[in-house]
Protein backbone atom coordinates (compact mmCIF):
# COMPACT_ATOMS: atom_id res chain seq x y z
CA UNK A 1 0.00 0.00 0.00
CA UNK A 2 0.94 3.22 -0.89
CA UNK A 3 1.88 6.34 1.66
CA UNK A 4 -1.57 7.80 2.32
CA UNK A 5 -2.85 10.82 0.27
CA UNK A 6 -4.76 13.81 2.16
CA UNK A 7 -4.31 14.14 6.00
CA UNK A 8 -1.59 15.91 7.54
CA UNK A 9 0.78 15.10 4.81
CA UNK A 10 4.03 17.53 5.59
CA UNK A 11 5.03 17.61 1.73
CA UNK A 12 1.88 19.89 1.15
CA UNK A 13 2.86 22.22 3.79
CA UNK A 14 6.58 22.15 2.50
CA UNK A 15 6.06 22.53 -1.15
CA UNK A 16 2.84 25.07 -0.90
CA UNK A 17 5.11 27.31 1.83
CA UNK A 18 8.36 27.65 -0.22
CA UNK A 19 9.23 27.46 -4.00
CA UNK A 20 12.48 25.84 -3.18
CA UNK A 21 12.74 22.88 -1.43
CA UNK A 22 15.94 24.26 0.44
CA UNK A 23 14.10 24.14 4.14
CA UNK A 24 12.51 21.38 4.50
CA UNK A 25 15.13 20.01 7.36
CA UNK A 26 13.84 23.44 9.54
CA UNK A 27 10.39 21.86 8.80
CA UNK A 28 10.84 18.23 9.36
CA UNK A 29 12.94 18.56 12.51
CA UNK A 30 13.87 14.68 12.37
CA UNK A 31 16.96 12.90 13.61
CA UNK A 32 19.42 13.06 10.69
CA UNK A 33 19.18 8.91 10.61
CA UNK A 34 15.61 9.42 10.18
CA UNK A 35 15.83 11.48 7.25
CA UNK A 36 16.34 8.75 4.03
CA UNK A 37 13.67 6.90 5.15
CA UNK A 38 11.34 9.68 5.25
CA UNK A 39 12.48 10.66 1.61
CA UNK A 40 11.94 6.93 0.84
CA UNK A 41 8.33 7.63 1.84
CA UNK A 42 7.93 10.89 0.20
CA UNK A 43 8.61 10.53 -3.53
CA UNK A 44 7.58 13.70 -5.04
CA UNK A 45 9.57 16.12 -2.24
CA UNK A 46 12.54 13.67 -3.36
CA UNK A 47 11.78 14.36 -6.44
CA UNK A 48 12.00 17.92 -5.93
CA UNK A 49 15.13 17.71 -4.28
CA UNK A 50 16.64 15.86 -7.14
CA UNK A 51 15.79 19.04 -9.52
CA UNK A 52 16.57 21.78 -7.37
CA UNK A 53 21.01 22.31 -7.71
CA UNK A 54 20.54 24.22 -4.16
CA UNK A 55 18.61 21.78 -2.20
CA UNK A 56 21.11 20.37 0.46
CA UNK A 57 19.37 16.84 1.20
CA UNK A 58 21.01 14.98 -2.01
CA UNK A 59 22.84 12.74 0.24
CA UNK A 60 19.51 11.70 1.89
CA UNK A 61 17.50 10.30 -1.11
CA UNK A 62 17.69 7.49 -2.75
CA UNK A 63 18.41 5.14 -0.27
CA UNK A 64 17.27 1.55 -0.28
CA UNK A 65 16.02 1.85 2.60
CA UNK A 66 12.49 1.83 4.46
CA UNK A 67 10.00 2.30 7.43
CA UNK A 68 8.78 -1.23 7.11
CA UNK A 69 5.41 -0.68 6.03
CA UNK A 70 5.80 0.95 2.59
CA UNK A 71 5.08 -0.92 -0.48
CA UNK A 72 6.99 -3.16 -1.52
CA UNK A 73 9.40 -2.56 1.54
CA UNK A 74 11.90 -5.80 1.72
CA UNK A 75 12.65 -6.82 5.31
CA UNK A 76 16.85 -6.27 4.85
CA UNK A 77 15.98 -2.62 3.75
CA UNK A 78 13.92 -2.00 7.30
CA UNK A 79 14.29 0.57 9.95
CA UNK A 80 15.33 -2.82 11.95
CA UNK A 81 14.61 -5.50 12.43
CA UNK A 82 13.89 -7.52 15.95
CA UNK A 83 15.82 -10.14 17.51
CA UNK A 84 14.73 -13.57 18.12
CA UNK A 85 16.25 -16.19 19.99
CA UNK A 86 13.55 -19.26 20.40
CA UNK A 87 10.70 -20.10 18.16
CA UNK A 88 7.15 -19.96 20.05
CA UNK A 89 5.69 -23.02 18.91
CA UNK A 90 2.38 -22.29 21.45
CA UNK A 91 1.98 -19.09 19.83
CA UNK A 92 -0.38 -18.44 17.44
CA UNK A 93 1.15 -19.55 13.89
CA UNK A 94 4.70 -19.18 14.67
CA UNK A 95 6.74 -22.28 14.60
CA UNK A 96 10.06 -20.96 13.44
CA UNK A 97 12.14 -18.12 14.76
CA UNK A 98 11.63 -16.42 11.70
CA UNK A 99 7.72 -16.76 12.12
CA UNK A 100 8.32 -15.53 15.26
CA UNK A 101 10.10 -12.48 14.44
CA UNK A 102 7.32 -12.19 11.88
CA UNK A 103 4.41 -12.07 14.18
CA UNK A 104 6.42 -9.65 16.64
CA UNK A 105 7.24 -7.45 14.27
CA UNK A 106 3.09 -7.02 13.20
CA UNK A 107 2.12 -7.08 16.81
CA UNK A 108 4.10 -4.65 18.03
CA UNK A 109 6.74 -2.82 15.18
CA UNK A 110 5.84 -1.18 11.88
CA UNK A 111 3.58 -4.22 10.83
CA UNK A 112 1.27 -2.63 13.40
CA UNK A 113 1.48 0.56 11.10
CA UNK A 114 1.20 -1.79 8.07
CA UNK A 115 -1.70 -3.71 9.35
CA UNK A 116 -3.96 -0.23 9.96
CA UNK A 117 -3.18 1.32 6.92
CA UNK A 118 -4.71 -2.49 5.20
CA UNK A 119 -7.70 -1.76 6.94
CA UNK A 120 -8.29 2.26 6.37
CA UNK A 121 -11.71 2.20 4.81
CA UNK A 122 -13.89 5.27 3.60
CA UNK A 123 -17.17 5.92 5.93
CA UNK A 124 -17.77 9.13 3.76
CA UNK A 125 -17.28 10.03 0.21
CA UNK A 126 -16.16 13.71 -0.98
CA UNK A 127 -18.10 13.73 -4.22
CA UNK A 128 -16.26 16.42 -5.36
CA UNK A 129 -13.23 18.61 -4.10
CA UNK A 130 -13.77 20.78 -1.36
CA UNK A 131 -16.08 18.15 0.00
CA UNK A 132 -15.93 16.25 2.98
CA UNK A 133 -14.26 13.10 3.87
CA UNK A 134 -14.17 10.00 6.32
CA UNK A 135 -11.76 7.60 6.54
CA UNK A 136 -11.14 4.51 9.65
CA UNK A 137 -9.43 1.40 10.41
CA UNK A 138 -11.20 -1.80 12.16
CA UNK A 139 -13.39 -0.62 15.53
CA UNK A 140 -12.77 2.85 14.98
CA UNK A 141 -9.49 2.98 16.15
CA UNK A 142 -7.63 5.58 14.68
CA UNK A 143 -9.73 7.58 11.96
CA UNK A 144 -8.92 10.89 9.32
CA UNK A 145 -11.30 13.45 8.10
CA UNK A 146 -11.35 16.35 6.17
CA UNK A 147 -13.66 19.50 6.30
CA UNK A 148 -15.32 17.98 9.29
CA UNK A 149 -18.37 19.58 11.20
CA UNK A 150 -18.80 19.18 14.87
CA UNK A 151 -21.64 21.35 16.87
CA UNK A 152 -20.60 21.13 20.63
CA UNK A 153 -24.47 22.47 21.91
CA UNK A 154 -24.01 19.98 23.73
CA UNK A 155 -20.84 19.71 25.53
CA UNK A 156 -21.64 21.50 28.62
CA UNK A 157 -18.50 20.97 30.10
CA UNK A 158 -18.53 23.67 33.51
CA UNK A 159 -21.30 20.93 34.52
CA UNK A 160 -19.80 17.79 33.84
CA UNK A 161 -17.15 15.99 35.50
CA UNK A 162 -17.15 12.60 32.90
CA UNK A 163 -14.05 12.83 30.39
CA UNK A 164 -15.26 10.68 28.05
CA UNK A 165 -19.10 11.26 27.62
CA UNK A 166 -20.69 9.09 24.81
CA UNK A 167 -23.96 10.82 24.24
CA UNK A 168 -22.35 14.35 22.96
CA UNK A 169 -23.60 14.72 20.17
CA UNK A 170 -27.26 14.10 18.45
CA UNK A 171 -27.80 13.48 14.93
CA UNK A 172 -26.82 16.54 12.48
CA UNK A 173 -24.12 17.92 15.12
CA UNK A 174 -21.23 16.05 13.69
CA UNK A 175 -20.27 15.07 10.00
CA UNK A 176 -19.80 16.60 6.50
CA UNK A 177 -20.83 17.23 2.72
CA UNK A 178 -19.91 13.43 1.80
CA UNK A 179 -21.58 10.01 0.73
CA UNK A 180 -21.90 8.24 3.95
CA UNK A 181 -21.91 4.25 4.10
CA UNK A 182 -23.60 4.37 7.90
CA UNK A 183 -23.33 0.16 7.33
CA UNK A 184 -19.97 -0.03 7.62
CA UNK A 185 -19.65 2.65 10.12
CA UNK A 186 -21.69 0.68 12.42
CA UNK A 187 -19.65 -2.58 11.77
CA UNK A 188 -16.62 -0.63 13.36
CA UNK A 189 -18.30 -0.22 16.68
CA UNK A 190 -18.08 -3.40 18.89
CA UNK A 191 -14.87 -1.53 20.77
CA UNK A 192 -16.54 1.43 21.83
CA UNK A 193 -15.04 2.50 24.96
CA UNK A 194 -13.67 5.52 26.18
CA UNK A 195 -9.83 4.86 25.57
CA UNK A 196 -10.31 2.41 23.08
CA UNK A 197 -12.14 3.30 20.30
CA UNK A 198 -13.18 6.62 18.39
CA UNK A 199 -17.02 5.20 17.89
CA UNK A 200 -18.69 6.98 20.31
CA UNK A 201 -17.51 10.17 18.90
CA UNK A 202 -18.70 9.41 15.90
CA UNK A 203 -21.52 7.06 15.79
CA UNK A 204 -23.94 9.82 15.21
CA UNK A 205 -21.74 11.08 11.91
CA UNK A 206 -23.86 12.31 9.37
CA UNK A 207 -24.32 13.35 5.78
CA UNK A 208 -25.31 16.97 5.70
CA UNK A 209 -27.10 19.11 3.56
CA UNK A 210 -24.26 21.62 3.12
CA UNK A 211 -20.56 22.24 2.92
CA UNK A 212 -19.53 23.22 6.53
CA UNK A 213 -16.70 25.60 5.71
CA UNK A 214 -17.71 26.78 1.63
CA UNK A 215 -21.29 27.77 3.01
CA UNK A 216 -20.31 29.08 6.42
CA UNK A 217 -22.17 27.13 9.26
CA UNK A 218 -18.60 27.46 11.35
CA UNK A 219 -18.03 29.41 14.39
CA UNK A 220 -14.92 28.81 14.40
CA UNK A 221 -12.77 26.83 11.29
CA UNK A 222 -8.89 25.28 12.29
CA UNK A 223 -7.24 25.72 9.17
CA UNK A 224 -4.33 23.72 10.65
CA UNK A 225 -4.11 20.19 10.55
CA UNK A 226 -5.38 19.25 14.06
CA UNK A 227 -5.24 15.92 16.48
CA UNK A 228 -7.71 14.85 18.26
CA UNK A 229 -6.84 12.75 21.79
CA UNK A 230 -8.16 11.28 24.59
CA UNK A 231 -5.58 10.91 27.10
CA UNK A 232 -4.82 8.66 29.51
CA UNK A 233 -2.67 9.32 33.10
CA UNK A 234 -0.71 12.49 33.12
CA UNK A 235 0.60 11.99 36.15
CA UNK A 236 1.93 8.61 35.30
CA UNK A 237 4.64 8.52 32.73
CA UNK A 238 3.72 4.52 32.09
CA UNK A 239 0.33 5.56 31.39
CA UNK A 240 0.99 8.87 29.53
CA UNK A 241 3.61 7.48 27.09
CA UNK A 242 1.31 5.05 26.11
CA UNK A 243 -0.86 8.46 24.38
CA UNK A 244 2.56 9.30 23.19
CA UNK A 245 3.74 6.04 21.43
CA UNK A 246 -0.08 6.38 19.72
CA UNK A 247 0.35 9.37 18.56
CA UNK A 248 3.86 8.46 16.73
CA UNK A 249 2.55 5.36 15.59
CA UNK A 250 -0.76 7.86 14.27
CA UNK A 251 2.02 10.06 12.95
CA UNK A 252 3.49 7.16 10.21
CA UNK A 253 -0.12 5.98 9.65
CA UNK A 254 -1.09 9.69 7.96
CA UNK A 255 2.48 10.41 6.77
CA UNK A 256 3.78 13.15 8.34
CA UNK A 257 5.55 14.30 11.41
CA UNK A 258 5.17 17.95 11.04
CA UNK A 259 5.14 20.33 14.23
CA UNK A 260 2.62 22.69 12.58
CA UNK A 261 -0.02 21.20 13.96
CA UNK A 262 -3.31 21.39 16.61
CA UNK A 263 -3.69 19.40 19.02
CA UNK A 264 -7.07 19.04 20.78
CA UNK A 265 -7.06 17.86 24.45
CA UNK A 266 -10.62 15.68 23.84
CA UNK A 267 -11.75 16.07 27.18
CA UNK A 268 -15.77 16.45 27.60
CA UNK A 269 -15.70 17.40 31.18
CA UNK A 270 -14.58 21.00 32.67
CA UNK A 271 -11.88 19.38 34.78
CA UNK A 272 -8.09 20.11 34.73
CA UNK A 273 -5.67 17.75 33.77
CA UNK A 274 -2.51 17.11 35.74
CA UNK A 275 0.36 16.25 32.73
CA UNK A 276 3.79 16.54 34.33
CA UNK A 277 4.88 15.48 31.24
CA UNK A 278 4.12 18.09 29.17
CA UNK A 279 7.14 18.83 28.02
CA UNK A 280 7.00 15.47 25.71
CA UNK A 281 4.36 17.60 23.59
CA UNK A 282 6.92 19.86 22.07
CA UNK A 283 8.57 16.97 20.08
CA UNK A 284 4.66 16.70 18.43
CA UNK A 285 3.76 20.52 17.90
CA UNK A 286 4.78 24.24 18.00
CA UNK A 287 1.72 25.43 19.84
CA UNK A 288 -0.20 24.62 23.48
CA UNK A 289 -2.43 21.80 23.86
CA UNK A 290 -5.85 22.79 23.30
CA UNK A 291 -8.90 21.89 25.75
CA UNK A 292 -12.19 20.89 24.51
CA UNK A 293 -13.92 23.29 26.38
CA UNK A 294 -12.54 26.40 24.57
CA UNK A 295 -15.72 25.26 21.99
CA UNK A 296 -18.21 24.71 24.32
CA UNK A 297 -21.26 25.89 22.80
CA UNK A 298 -19.76 26.50 19.03
CA UNK A 299 -19.66 25.16 15.68
CA UNK A 300 -16.13 23.96 15.07
CA UNK A 301 -15.09 22.88 11.72
CA UNK A 302 -11.67 21.42 10.73
CA UNK A 303 -9.95 21.22 7.20
CA UNK A 304 -7.51 18.38 8.10
CA UNK A 305 -8.74 16.40 10.88
CA UNK A 306 -6.92 12.69 12.92
CA UNK A 307 -8.32 10.93 15.50
CA UNK A 308 -5.45 8.92 16.33
CA UNK A 309 -4.85 5.48 18.01
CA UNK A 310 -5.68 5.21 21.37
CA UNK A 311 -3.88 4.44 24.62
CA UNK A 312 -5.62 1.40 25.77
CA UNK A 313 -7.22 -0.15 22.62
CA UNK A 314 -7.50 -4.34 22.83
CA UNK A 315 -4.64 -5.52 21.52
CA UNK A 316 -3.37 -2.18 21.07
CA UNK A 317 0.22 -0.70 22.14
CA UNK A 318 1.56 -1.04 24.65
CA UNK A 319 -0.93 -1.20 26.78
CA UNK A 320 -3.26 -4.56 26.82
CA UNK A 321 -0.43 -5.60 23.93
CA UNK A 322 0.25 -9.50 23.37
CA UNK A 323 3.97 -9.97 23.27
CA UNK A 324 5.10 -12.99 21.43
CA UNK A 325 7.90 -14.32 23.76
CA UNK A 326 11.68 -14.42 23.28
CA UNK A 327 12.20 -11.46 20.67
CA UNK A 328 13.26 -7.71 21.23
CA UNK A 329 13.79 -4.84 19.25
CA UNK A 330 11.38 -2.88 17.23
CA UNK A 331 12.12 -0.03 15.10
CA UNK A 332 9.02 1.76 16.10
CA UNK A 333 10.08 1.95 20.01
CA UNK A 334 13.80 3.15 18.53
CA UNK A 335 12.58 5.67 16.37
CA UNK A 336 10.14 6.99 18.60
CA UNK A 337 12.71 7.33 21.33
CA UNK A 338 14.93 8.76 18.34
CA UNK A 339 12.13 11.36 17.59
CA UNK A 340 11.40 12.63 21.25
CA UNK A 341 14.88 13.43 22.27
CA UNK A 342 15.70 14.69 19.01
CA UNK A 343 12.82 17.05 19.12
CA UNK A 344 13.53 18.07 23.14
CA UNK A 345 17.58 18.69 22.18
CA UNK A 346 18.40 15.82 24.63
CA UNK A 347 21.71 14.66 23.29
CA UNK A 348 24.04 11.74 24.11
CA UNK A 349 27.49 12.52 26.03
CA UNK A 350 29.03 9.18 26.00
CA UNK A 351 30.11 6.35 26.40
CA UNK A 352 32.56 7.23 29.13
CA UNK A 353 35.37 4.61 29.78
CA UNK A 354 32.92 3.76 33.46
CA UNK A 355 29.66 2.61 33.34
CA UNK A 356 27.53 4.88 34.25
CA UNK A 357 25.34 4.01 36.75
CA UNK A 358 21.59 5.68 37.73
CA UNK A 359 19.77 4.71 40.34
CA UNK A 360 16.52 5.97 40.94
CA UNK A 361 15.15 6.60 44.50
CA UNK A 362 11.43 6.95 45.54
CA UNK A 363 10.71 9.67 47.69
CA UNK A 364 7.12 7.74 47.73
CA UNK A 365 5.53 6.00 50.57
CA UNK A 366 5.73 2.37 49.10
CA UNK A 367 8.44 0.81 47.19
CA UNK A 368 11.60 2.20 48.30
CA UNK A 369 14.82 0.65 48.99
CA UNK A 370 15.72 0.15 52.85
CA UNK A 371 19.02 -0.02 52.38
CA UNK A 372 19.65 2.32 49.67
CA UNK A 373 23.23 3.96 50.89
CA UNK A 374 24.18 0.13 51.07
CA UNK A 375 23.43 -0.25 47.80
CA UNK A 376 25.02 2.98 46.82
CA UNK A 377 27.94 2.28 49.02
CA UNK A 378 28.82 -1.12 47.21
CA UNK A 379 28.74 0.14 43.28
CA UNK A 380 30.58 3.44 44.24
CA UNK A 381 33.31 0.60 45.65
CA UNK A 382 33.86 -0.60 41.94
CA UNK A 383 36.25 1.62 39.91
CA UNK A 384 34.78 0.75 36.58
CA UNK A 385 31.08 2.29 37.47
CA UNK A 386 30.22 5.63 37.69
CA UNK A 387 27.31 6.12 40.09
CA UNK A 388 24.54 8.23 40.38
CA UNK A 389 21.18 8.49 42.66
CA UNK A 390 18.23 10.54 41.08
CA UNK A 391 14.99 10.92 42.49
CA UNK A 392 12.80 11.27 39.20
CA UNK A 393 9.77 13.50 41.24
CA UNK A 394 8.93 16.55 38.59
CA UNK A 395 8.96 18.50 41.40
CA UNK A 396 12.45 18.41 42.49
CA UNK A 397 13.80 18.00 38.57
CA UNK A 398 11.96 18.87 35.56
CA UNK A 399 10.92 16.20 32.88
CA UNK A 400 13.89 17.56 30.40
CA UNK A 401 16.33 16.80 32.79
CA UNK A 402 15.31 13.63 33.40
CA UNK A 403 15.59 12.72 29.88
CA UNK A 404 19.17 14.33 29.60
CA UNK A 405 19.54 11.94 32.84
CA UNK A 406 18.68 8.83 31.55
CA UNK A 407 20.04 9.08 28.29
CA UNK A 408 23.47 9.77 29.52
CA UNK A 409 22.53 6.43 31.50
CA UNK A 410 23.83 3.29 30.69
CA UNK A 411 22.45 0.85 33.66
CA UNK A 412 19.16 2.33 34.76
CA UNK A 413 18.27 0.57 38.07
CA UNK A 414 14.61 1.34 40.05
CA UNK A 415 11.95 -0.28 41.81
CA UNK A 416 8.99 -1.37 39.90
CA UNK A 417 7.17 2.25 39.09
CA UNK A 418 6.12 4.26 36.64
CA UNK A 419 9.81 5.59 36.63
CA UNK A 420 10.95 2.56 34.67
CA UNK A 421 9.23 3.91 31.58
CA UNK A 422 12.37 6.02 31.19
CA UNK A 423 13.96 3.02 29.81
CA UNK A 424 12.70 4.14 26.65
CA UNK A 425 14.87 6.47 26.32
CA UNK A 426 18.23 4.59 27.25
CA UNK A 427 20.84 4.53 24.67
CA UNK A 428 21.26 1.06 22.38
CA UNK A 429 23.27 -0.80 24.88
CA UNK A 430 21.50 0.57 27.41
CA UNK A 431 20.42 -2.04 30.61
CA UNK A 432 17.36 -1.78 32.69
CA UNK A 433 17.69 -3.29 36.05
CA UNK A 434 14.03 -3.55 38.03
CA UNK A 435 15.56 -4.40 41.03
CA UNK A 436 12.52 -5.80 41.81
CA UNK A 437 8.82 -6.33 40.32
CA UNK A 438 6.46 -6.79 42.87
CA UNK A 439 4.55 -9.68 41.52
CA UNK A 440 4.19 -7.53 37.98
CA UNK A 441 6.78 -9.85 36.02
CA UNK A 442 5.82 -8.44 32.22
CA UNK A 443 5.00 -4.48 32.40
CA UNK A 444 8.65 -3.09 32.54
CA UNK A 445 10.85 -6.56 31.09
CA UNK A 446 8.52 -5.58 27.99
CA UNK A 447 8.76 -2.37 27.92
CA UNK A 448 12.50 -2.98 27.63
CA UNK A 449 11.88 -5.46 25.57
CA UNK A 450 9.93 -3.28 22.86
CA UNK A 451 12.68 -0.64 22.87
CA UNK A 452 15.11 -3.40 22.68
CA UNK A 453 17.67 -2.65 25.81
CA UNK A 454 18.39 -5.62 28.19
CA UNK A 455 16.55 -6.38 31.03
CA UNK A 456 17.35 -7.91 34.64
CA UNK A 457 15.35 -8.00 37.40
CA UNK A 458 16.14 -9.76 41.28
CA UNK A 459 15.74 -13.40 41.04
CA UNK A 460 16.84 -14.88 44.78
CA UNK A 461 13.32 -14.07 46.93
CA UNK A 462 15.22 -15.34 49.96
CA UNK A 463 17.78 -12.27 49.41
CA UNK A 464 14.91 -9.80 49.60
CA UNK A 465 13.68 -8.98 52.88
CA UNK A 466 10.84 -6.53 53.79
CA UNK A 467 10.13 -4.82 57.34
CA UNK A 468 6.30 -5.10 57.38
CA UNK A 469 3.47 -6.69 55.37
CA UNK A 470 2.12 -4.57 52.43
CA UNK A 471 -1.45 -3.19 52.73
CA UNK A 472 -3.83 -0.92 50.70
CA UNK A 473 -6.52 0.72 52.13
CA UNK A 474 -8.55 -0.53 49.25
CA UNK A 475 -6.50 -3.25 47.60
CA UNK A 476 -5.69 -5.39 50.55
CA UNK A 477 -2.11 -6.71 50.92
CA UNK A 478 0.02 -6.50 48.24
CA UNK A 479 3.49 -6.57 47.31
CA UNK A 480 3.31 -3.29 45.41
CA UNK A 481 2.68 -1.78 48.93
CA UNK A 482 5.91 -2.61 50.59
CA UNK A 483 8.96 -1.46 51.11
CA UNK A 484 11.90 -3.74 50.35
CA UNK A 485 15.79 -4.54 51.56
CA UNK A 486 18.27 -6.23 49.33
CA UNK A 487 21.03 -8.41 49.79
CA UNK A 488 24.21 -6.20 48.81
CA UNK A 489 26.53 -9.10 47.26
CA UNK A 490 23.33 -10.68 44.97
CA UNK A 491 22.71 -7.06 44.27
CA UNK A 492 26.41 -6.31 42.99
CA UNK A 493 26.18 -9.96 40.86
CA UNK A 494 23.64 -8.53 39.03
CA UNK A 495 25.05 -5.21 38.53
CA UNK A 496 28.19 -6.59 37.55
CA UNK A 497 26.52 -8.88 34.41
CA UNK A 498 24.44 -6.22 33.54
CA UNK A 499 27.71 -3.95 33.44
CA UNK A 500 29.46 -6.77 31.64
CA UNK A 501 26.72 -6.55 28.83
CA UNK A 502 26.99 -3.17 28.46
CA UNK A 503 31.09 -2.86 28.02
CA UNK A 504 30.71 -5.53 25.62
CA UNK A 505 28.05 -4.09 23.12
CA UNK A 506 28.91 -3.69 19.67
CA UNK A 507 27.69 0.02 19.69
CA UNK A 508 28.86 1.09 22.78
CA UNK A 509 32.45 -0.30 21.91
CA UNK A 510 31.98 1.37 18.75
CA UNK A 511 31.36 4.46 19.87
CA UNK A 512 33.72 4.53 22.83
CA UNK A 513 36.27 3.63 20.32
CA UNK A 514 35.48 6.70 17.97
CA UNK A 515 35.12 9.24 21.18
CA UNK A 516 38.37 8.19 21.58
CA UNK A 517 39.39 9.05 18.15
CA UNK A 518 41.19 5.08 17.57
CA UNK A 519 39.57 2.12 15.81
CA UNK A 520 40.63 -0.17 18.85
CA UNK A 521 40.78 1.48 22.29
CA UNK A 522 43.25 -0.99 23.61
CA UNK A 523 45.88 0.34 21.16
CA UNK A 524 47.91 2.17 24.01
CA UNK A 525 47.41 -0.47 26.47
Amino acid sequence: MSMPSGGLLLLVIILQSSPQVTQPLQHLNLPESHLPYFFSSHHALARACEQDDECPYKEYIGKKVCWGYEKNCKKKNRFLNPTCTIANTGWGKAHTIEETADLFWKEADYGYVWERLQEMTVMCKPQREGDSSLSCVKHTRYCRATNIYMDFANLDSDNNSNRYRENLFNAGQIGGHCKLYPRRLSAEGDHKSALQSWYAELEMFSSLPFRPIHDDKCDIVLDKPTYLMKLDAGVNMYHHFCDYINLYASQHINGSFSQDVNIIMWDTSGLGYGDIFSDTWKAFSDYPIIHLKEYDGKKLCIRDAVFPLLPRMQYGMYYNMPLVPGCSGTGLYKAFSEHVLHRLNITQQGPLDKVRVTLLSRSTKWRRILNEEELLSAMKSESRLEVRRVDYNWKKMSFPEQLKVTQNSDLLIGMHGAGLTHSLFLPDWGVLFELYNCEDPRCYKDLARLRGVKYYTWEKQEKITQTEKGSHPSVGEHAKFVNYGFDPAEFMRIVQNAADYIQGHPQFVAKQNKMNGSGDRHTEL
